[in-house]
């Protein structure tokens, strides 16, 4: 199901996210930690795809959904208009795209700091547009 409006995809993929780990991502209370890096890793992906998303709806930088884009076209493309979004994007994809999709990183308080980048490059694009 492909929605029009890009910020609207991209916010989904945030709650498919938030829905992966709250359903089946077992949280141990005592050392804060994710009991299944699976649920983890499948969070960060859905993140990373909902930023890459939005990015793409400003940026333009993504001709064609077939193709693959470097992490630094991106890196490039919003440095040249918003710094602090390159802030938030550089540090995102450290969370989202690297501790959480590639390593697995169980810790929850590197979770929620993935929803909270996620979120705040989200609505960052959603003013630019």
């Amino acid at each position: 199901m492909k929605q029009k409006d890009p910020i609207a995809e991209a916010r989904r993929y945030v709650e498919n996210a938030r829905k992966t780990l709250k359903e089946n991502g077992e949280l141990d209370l005592e050392t804060r930690l994710y009991q299944d890096e699976k649920y983890v890793r499948a969070a960060g992906n859905y993140l990373w795809l909902g930023v890459l998303m939005a990015l793409d709806a400003v940026f333009h930088v993504r001709k064609d959904r077939r193709t693959r884009v470097d992490i630094n076209t991106y890196l490039e493309a919003v440095g040249k208009r918003d710094r602090k979004l390159l802030d938030f994007v550089n540090e995102g994809y450290d969370v989202m795209h690297l501790y959480m999709n590639y390593d697995g990183v169980q810790a929850k308080g590197v979770s929620d700091e993935g929803f909270r980048l996620a979120n705040t490059i989200i609505d960052r694009c959603e003013t630019m547009m």
